[in-house]
C-alpha cells in the first residue's frame, strides 16, 4: 500500500474537520499554513453514503466502525434509565458553544500537525473523531459548581474534554511547543499529557491504563468525605487489555465507588484492530462480569446520543447507585500519533467510511436542521475558530522555553515540613523496652489519632488479624473500618488507589505484604507514584507511605526473602527508609507519614521481634529526619557502612574486632534516599578504611553506589581498597544451610574486616 506523505496526512486532518465549504475559499494563513480543502458533505448525506458503501455485516457494533443511525444508538444492561435527548432539550447558545469547542479541538489537532511539519514541536497525538462524547460528558460535569468540583483522570485523547472544562487554546499550544508556562508539565512531558490542578485534572502518565486505579482512589476519597462529586476515568479500547482495568472495575463494583469508566473505542490500539485485542469485539462485553457495575454503550459520534448516556450515567453515580462503564464507539480520524502512518494497516475505504461519520459534521448538520444555526453561521464559526487558533499559535511561539537550570526541580518536595525532630538523646533509657513491630503499630495509632486524613489499608491488615506480622493490630477497632480496611489481593490496585487518595488530600499508609510481591505494583510505583510531582512541574503530589516487609534469615525461600532497595533507590521521586531499631522505626515512620513525598518504608522481617532491635519506648510524637545517618558505634580504625539487618551484624563484628585491638566505626544509614553522604565521608576520612555491608546481592546492589561515592570523594584518604560484603548473586533458597550459604554472616563480615585492616 502506498504510504501517505505529510501533506496527505494534513489533508486527511482538514477533510475531517467540517471546515468551510469550497464556495467560501480561505485565504493563505499568515504562518504559511495551506488553506483548508473543502469539507465533507453534511452529516445526513455522509451517513447515507456510509450505509451504502459499507458492507451490511460491518454496520453492527464492534465490527470495525462506530454506530450509525440505522442501529440503536444507546445500549445498556437496563440498570440505568435513559431519557433520549434532542436539540430541543438544550439552550441554543449551549449547543453553539459545544459545537465551537468541538471545532476548536479539531482545529488545534490540525494546527499542531502543521506545526510539526514546520519543525515546531516534536510530537502530537490527536483527539479527532472523539469530540462528541467528550463534549457531552463535560456538559454534566461540575454542574453549577464551576471548575474543580468533579475529578478527572484523562488519557491522551481527551483534548476536547480538557477544552470543555476550561483549558485554553493558548495553554494547549504551550504544551505542544513544550514552553515554560505549559500548565500541564512545564515542558517536562509530551503534549496531550494533561495535568491541570486547578481543574482537578490529574497529571497524566504515558503508561497505558495507569489512570484506572488512581481514579478509583479519587472515588474512595469522595465516598470518605461524603461529597456528591464523581470521578471521570477515561481510556481507549486498547487499555482495557491491561489488568489494571479489571482490577479497578472489580474494586469499584465491590465498593460502589462514584466512578465513570469511559472507554473511547476507536477500534484500534495503535495498529492492532479490536478483534485481535478484545474477546467479543467490544469492551462493553468485557465489563459484563462485575456485579454492581452498570454498563452502557453509545454511538460516540452522535452528540445527542452521547449526552443522553452521559446524563443518565452521571446522575446514576451521583445518586449513589455505583460505578458505570460507558463504552463509546468513536472514530479515529488521524493516525495513532504523529509517529504513525495508519495507511499501513487501514484501507482507504475504511478511512473514508470513518470520515463520513465525523462527529463534528454530524453535530453541525443536526444544529442546522433544527434551526439552531445556519450554514453561513457555521462557516463563520469555523472561520473564527481558525483565527483564534492561529493567533494562539503565534502567541505561543513567542513564549519562553524552560530554563535548563530548572531541569532537576520538583523531583522531591522543596519546602519545609515544619517538623521538630528528635534525636537518640530524647530516649529515656528507663522506659519500657519495645520491639520494632510494636513501634510501628504504636506509630500508626498515634498518627491516625493525630491526623484524620491518615488511612491504612492492604491485604489482611484489618480486623483482629492486623496483618501477617500484626503491625496493624487493633487499628480497625480503634479507628473504624473506613480508616483501616482490607484491599483485594492486587498490589497494583493498592498502590494505584493510594495515588488518588493522596492527590485528593488523604494520607494513605498502605502495606505490601512481602517485598517479593511488590512487582505487580511496579507500573504504578515507577511510572505513576515516583514522577507524579516532577511531571506536573510541582503542581500535583501524592504523598504516601508504602510499608514493605523485606529481607531474609527467616527461611522464607525465593518469594519471602528479597531485598529491593537498590531498585527503588534508583527511582527519582521516591524516598526509601530502612530502620534497624524500634526507635528508628518509630521516628522515621512518623516523619514519613508527615512528609510531602512518597516513601517506601522497608521493614526487615527478622528485626520485627529481634532483641537486637529492641529499644526503650520512644515518647509520643517522636520523629527523626530523613537523610541523617546514625553513628551506631564510634571508632578510629575502620568504617563499616551498612543499614537494616546488617547493622546489628556489623555491631557484633565490631565487638569481635575490639578484642583484636581494632576500633571499628559503624555507620547505620537509616535512609538511602536521601543518603547522608556527608556522615559516610567524614567517617572514612577519620578511619581511612571502608567496608560496605549489605544483605542484597553484591552485584549491582546499593552498596556498589556507596563504594562509588567513597571512591569519588574520599579516595585520597584511603589506606586500603574499599571492600564489600554482601549476598550471593542468587535467589534466596529455603533450606537453612542453603540460606546461610548465600546471605552475609557475622563470620563473613569479620573476615572482610580483618582482610581490610591487614592490607
Amino acid at each position: 500500500m502506498q504510504d501517505t506523505n505529510d501533506s496527505d496526512l494534513d489533508a486527511q486532518a482538514n477533510a475531517s474537520s467540517g471546515a468551510p465549504k469550497a464556495d467560501s475559499p480561505e485565504p493563505e494563513r499568515p504562518d504559511g499554513e495551506p488553506p483548508s480543502p473543502p469539507s465533507p458533505p453534511d452529516a445526513e448525506t455522509a451517513v447515507e453514503a456510509a450505509a451504502e458503501e459499507i458492507p451490511a455485516e460491518n454496520l453492527m457494533h464492534g465490527d470495525g466502525h462506530a454506530a450509525i443511525p440505522q442501529i440503536p444508538s444507546i445500549t445498556s444492561d437496563e440498570s440505568i434509565e435513559v431519557d433520549e435527548l434532542s436539540p430541543a432539550d438544550f439552550e441554543p447558545d449551549d449547543l453553539r458553544q459545544r459545537l465551537r469547542t468541538m471545532m476548536l479541538s479539531r482545529r488545534l489537532d490540525e494546527k499542531m500537525m502543521t506545526l510539526l511539519k514546520q519543525g515546531k514541536g516534536h510530537f502530537h497525538i490527536g483527539c479527532a473523531g472523539h469530540e462528541a462524547v467528550q463534549s457531552a460528558l463535560s456538559r454534566y460535569s461540575n454542574p453549577g459548581q464551576g471548575p474543580g468540583h468533579d475529578w478527572f483522570c484523562f488519557y491522551y485523547r481527551d483534548l476536547c474534554m480538557a477544552l470543555s472544562l476550561g483549558m485554553t487554546p493558548r495553554e494547549t499550544l504551550l504544551a505542544h511547543l513544550a514552553k515554560a508556562d505549559d500548565p500541564n508539565s512545564g515542558g517536562r512531558q509530551m503534549p496531550e499529557h494533561f495535568g491541570l490542578e486547578h481543574l482537578n485534572v490529574m497529571t497524566t502518565a504515558s503508561s497505558v491504563g495507569a489512570q484506572f486505579n488512581p481514579g478509583l482512589g479519587f472515588g474512595f476519597g469522595i465516598q470518605q468525605r461524603g461529597d456528591d462529586n464523581y470521578v471521570y476515568i477515561s481510556c481507549g479500547d486498547g487499555a482495557t487489555s491491561q489488568g489494571d482495568f479489571h482490577e479497578a472495575l472489580n474494586w469499584a463494583a465491590r465498593e460502589q465507588a462514584p466512578a465513570l469508566f469511559l472507554v473511547q473505542d476507536n477500534k484500534y490500539a495503535i495498529s492492532v484492530p479490536i478483534e485481535e485485542q478484545t474477546a467479543g469485539g467490544t469492551p462493553y462485553k468485557l465489563a459484563a462480569g462485575y456485579e454492581g457495575l452498570s454498563r452502557m454503550r453509545v454511538d460516540g459520534t452522535d452528540f445527542f446520543a452521547s449526552a443522553s448516556a452521559a446524563q443518565a450515567a452521571i446522575q446514576h453515580i451521583r445518586d449513589g447507585r455505583g460505578p458505570v462503564c460507558l463504552v463509546a464507539d468513536v472514530v479515529r480520524l488521524l493516525p495513532h500519533s504523529s509517529s504513525d502512518d495508519h495507511t499501513k494497516y487501514r484501507t482507504p475505504d475504511e478511512l473514508e467510511a470513518d470520515r463520513k461519520i465525523d462527529p463534528i459534521a454530524r453535530m453541525e448538520a443536526a444544529l442546522i436542521d433544527e434551526g439552531v444555526l445556519t450554514k453561513d453561521e457555521a462557516e463563520a464559526l469555523q472561520e473564527e475558530v481558525h483565527e483564534t487558533v492561529d493567533a494562539a499559535a503565534e502567541w505561543a511561539k513567542q513564549q519562553d522555553d524552560p530554563d535548563p537550570e530548572t531541569a532537576t526541580d520538583h523531583v522531591f518536595f522543596e519546602g519545609e515540613l515544619n517538623i521538630d525532630y528528635n534525636s537518640e538523646d530524647d530516649l529515656d533509657e528507663d522506659a519500657e523496652p519495645m520491639v520494632m513491630v510494636d513501634a510501628i503499630n504504636r506509630t500508626l495509632k498515634e498518627e491516625m489519632a493525630r491526623d484524620e486524613s491518615v488511612v491504612v489499608y492492604g491485604e489482611d491488615v484489618a480486623g483482629d488479624k492486623g496483618g501477617v506480622f500484626t503491625a496493624t493490630k487493633d487499628l480497625t477497632d480503634e479507628f473504624g473500618g473506613d480508616r483501616c480496611f482490607n484491599s483485594p489481593l492486587a498490589e497494583g490496585s493498592i498502590i494505584g488507589t493510594a495515588v488518588g487518595y493522596a492527590a485528593s488530600g488523604f494520607t494513605p499508609v498502605v502495606e505490601i505484604q512481602f517485598a517479593d510481591y511488590i512487582w505487580p505494583a511496579m507500573q504504578q510505583l515507577r511510572n505513576q507514584v515516583a514522577p507524579f510531582r516532577y511531571r506536573s512541574n510541582g503542581e500535583w503530589s501524592c504523598p504516601m507511605v508504602i510499608r514493605v516487609p523485606c529481607g531474609g534469615y527467616i527461611h522464607g525461600g525465593l518469594c519471602h526473602s528479597q531485598n529491593v532497595e537498590s531498585i527503588f533507590g534508583h527511582t527519582p521521586g521516591l524516598k526509601v527508609a530502612l530502620p534497624s531499631t524500634a526507635a528508628d522505626a518509630k521516628g522515621l515512620l512518623a516523619t514519613a507519614i508527615r512528609s510531602e513525598d512518597p516513601v517506601l518504608f522497608l521493614e526487615h522481617k527478622a528485626l520485627y521481634r529481634a532483641a537486637s532491635a529492641r529499644t526503650p519506648t520512644p515518647p509520643e510524637d517522636y520523629t527523626l529526619p530523613f537523610g541523617e545517618a546514625r553513628v551506631a558505634r564510634e571508632g578510629t580504625d575502620l568504617t563499616i557502612v551498612t543499614y537494616g539487618m546488617m547493622t546489628q551484624k556489623s555491631l557484633n563484628v565490631a565487638k569481635e574486632l575490639e578484642q583484636e585491638g581494632v576500633d571499628a566505626e559503624v555507620v547505620d544509614l537509616r535512609t538511602i534516599v536521601p543518603l547522608d553522604s556527608e556522615t559516610i565521608l567524614e567517617s572514612v576520612q577519620k578511619t581511612n578504611r571502608a567496608l560496605v555491608v549489605y544483605e542484597d546481592h553484591e552485584f549491582i546492589g546499593f552498596g556498589a553506589e556507596l563504594c562509588a561515592q567513597i571512591a569519588d570523594d574520599a579516595f585520597t584518604y584511603l589506606d586500603a581498597p574499599i571492600r564489600r560484603v554482601a549476598g550471593e548473586f542468587t535467589p534466596i533458597p529455603f533450606a537453612h544451610d542453603l540460606e546461610r550459604a548465600v546471605l552475609p554472616s557475622d563470620e563473613g563480615i569479620l573476615e572482610g574486616a580483618r582482610d581490610l585492616v591487614a592490607f
